[in-house]
């Protein structure tokens, strides 16, 4: 093989690792630093604040004796605790027979349940807040959509655009469109619209009302590639404009998702427009397990694009407790759409195969930041809540297997013996490690 053919697939490998610990490394400091923070709120001390593992390539210690520390393998890092045993916690008994009442109290092991507690659930909180605050600061730059309903930016497209940026959109074929945040009103408006190639818009342009004529609202534009999808592979953009589906034209997303799905995963042969010339590609949709709104899964074809309407529409910056309510939800929309999918693959009503390991989330921190940084930006936020989600699961090893030890402490009034919990650390490692190669079979083996 020519060695030249090798330069732009090393190139992308060292691209995807780079985009990889980039987000690996920015959401395991908030985290360790959540723990950190409020050990040290609590009064507990900390002998060792470490980004990655192994050999440590550099240090320095603070003016509280914590040696803060970057080490060689950057996928992952941990806080050692004054009188911990080892990164994972456990008792050190040697170190802890030595101290004093006071000093027994700045250690995690002697220090109060409270501050033990709270210290452990620091570091998924602070993943929480981390996505919080990336969101709502995407909210505030992106903006909301203004109403009425404006145009801002128009996409480039190869079919009748007589609209500007500026107008303001009155009616649609005759209807006034509703508010474009009542999510389900405005979907139900696009699908009573005439399905045509061409409509009629009524915009208010310069102080006076006018008809003019501009595309179908959706037609088939790829306004965002999802990653790794088959759209991806067969190296569409966004906003490409497919013109037809085996011969067939389209004029809307809709008949492009008909025609998805009615592939059953066949080849399809896709003409795309891009910047004024047309493109001929061949690609094979692939089974996706796709939430719905009561939480279920349907089991469709898809391509991965993601629809957009031929402009961008006009914004205006939202309000700071706005940006903050609507990063809060999505937030919460992250966590609930990871429990319902992962009790749906554990029922077996979904695959296995939705679960991605290490490879698998490597490859797409590498797409992500190729598409620009607001995305990369995005996923960091989306990747730090699945981080936290995570590690509240009752797992021993996991924080929240901590949790679970220090409410049977709050129960029984007395901790777990030391043997007990060695078992219950070997088992929740077991599970934990087992997990992990269970999804790196799936970046292996799952189409």
């Amino acid at each position: 093989m020519d060695i030249v053919t090798l330069i732009p697939q090393f190139g992308g490998l060292i691209w995807t690792l780079l985009a990889f610990v980039v987000a690996l490394s920015v959401i395991v400091a908030v985290h360790e630093y959540g723990h950190y923070i409020v050990g040290r709120w609590s009064g507990i001390d900390a002998d060792v604040f470490s980004l990655g593992f192994g050999p440590v390539l550099f240090s320095r210690v603070d003016r509280r004796g914590t040696k803060w520390q970057f080490a060689l393998l950057p996928f992952g890092g941990y806080v050692k605790f004054k009188g911990d045993d080892n990164a994972s916690g456990g008792k050190d008994e040697a170190a802890m027979a030595g101290l004093s009442e006071a000093e027994r109290r700045r250690t995690m092991n002697g220090a109060p349940l409270w501050a033990r507690a709270a210290t452990v659930a620091a570091g998924p909180v602070f993943n929480f807040i981390l996505s919080i605050l990336i969101f709502s600061g995407i909210f505030l730059a992106r903006g909301v959509v203004s109403e009425p309903l404006t145009v801002g930016e128009l996409r480039p497209l190869p079919s009748v655009q007589e609209l500007e940026p500026g107008d303001v959109i009155a009616q649609i074929e005759g209807r006034a469109p509703p508010a474009f945040d009542d999510g389900v009103a405005f979907e139900s408006f696009l699908s009573n619209l005439p399905e045509q190639p061409v409509l009629d818009y009524t915009v208010q342009r310069d102080g006076a009302e006018q008809v003019v004529e501009g595309p179908y609202v959706y037609p088939p534009l790829a306004s965002q590639i999802i990653p790794l999808s088959a759209a991806d592979d067969a190296g569409m953009r966004a906003g490409d404009v497919i013109q037809s589906i085996d011969g067939d034209p389209i004029f809307a997303f809709d008949q492009l998702k008909e025609k998805v799905e009615a592939s059953e995963g066949a080849p399809l042969a896709l003409e795309v427009w891009r910047d004024g010339e047309v493109l001929n590609l061949t690609l094979e949709p692939r089974r996706t397990d796709e939430p719905q709104p009561d939480n279920s899964f349907r089991t469709v074809y898809r391509i991965g694009i993601a629809a957009g309407m031929f402009f961008e529409p006009a914004t205006e910056t939202p309000g700071v407790f706005e940006a903050l309510g609507g990063a809060v939800s999505q937030t919460g929309r992250i966590i609930e759409g990871s429990i319902s999918g992962l009790w749906h693959m554990v029922t077996g009503a979904i695959s296995t195969c939705n679960l991605s390991g290490p490879i698998g989330i490597a490859e797409t921190s590498g797409a992500m930041a190729s598409q620009g940084t607001s995305n990369f930006i995005w996923f960091i936020a989306v990747l730090s809540t699945a981080v936290g989600l995570l590690n509240l699961f009752p797992v021993p090893v996991l924080d929240g297997g901590h949790l679970c030890f220090f409410a049977y402490e709050a129960v029984s009034g007395r901790p777990p013996s030391d043997r007990a919990l060695k078992v219950l650390m070997s088992i929740g490692l077991t599970l934990v490690l087992g997990l992990m190669v269970f999804a790196l079979s799936n970046d292996i083996f799952c189409p």
